[in-house]
């Protein structure tokens, strides 16, 4: 009796445990980020980040069900007010055309996800690393979860062509352009 006893409290401790995390959450701006690497004249590395975006995400005991976002190109930054006017305009994102940078999940893994991400009015199917970060009650009794989203894109598969050549050889911005996405959530 003491043992089944036993055994129904933990289990349903452990059922307890792995059904809070079950949840729709919706990304919390004030706590994540997203943001991107390129190379710049072949010699260094400019960071920027994205001021302006929202999801929701449905996760199941680490595991993705859904995820979907929506970015607002016009709110890049880099640092570099010259820079961003620069990339919000038609040579890059032409945020007057192609106003928002969306993504949806199509697929995922506990190490993986697959989605569109839809850029400049090109859509491609990208595959990108999934870091969780776990599942906590935050001091106001929320129901928070944080991961982190990693890959890399061809910019110019997007029709982000411009480019200019150097002198030494290569070209001032680099194709490649490394995601780097940390969110954290809150449970709806």
């Amino acid at each position: 009796m003491k043992k089944s006893l036993l055994a129904t409290v933990f289990a349903g401790l452990l059922l307890g445990s792995t059904c809070a995390s079950a949840a729709v959450y919706k990304v919390d701006p004030s706590h994540s980020t997203v943001g991107f690497k390129v190379k710049h004249m072949m010699i260094s590395t400019v960071t920027g980040k994205f001021g302006n975006f929202s999801g929701t995400y449905d996760l199941d005991k680490g595991v993705f069900k859904s995820l979907s976002g929506i970015i607002k190109a016009d709110s890049i930054d880099t640092g570099i007010a010259k820079r961003d006017d620069h990339l919000r305009s038609a040579d890059f994102f032409d945020v007057a055309k192609f106003g928002d940078i969306t993504f949806t999940m199509t697929s995922a893994s506990k190490s993986k996800m697959t989605g569109n991400l839809t850029i400049h009015g090109i859509t491609k199917k990208v595959v990108l690393d999934v870091e969780m970060g776990g599942v906590v009650e935050d001091p106001w009794g929320n129901q928070r979860s944080g991961f982190v989203l990693n890959g890399k894109i061809n910019r110019k598969d997007f029709g982000l062509n411009w480019n200019k050549a150097i002198e030494a050889g290569g070209v001032v911005v680099g194709d490649e352009v490394k995601l780097v996405v940390e969110i954290e959530g809150i449970a709806e």
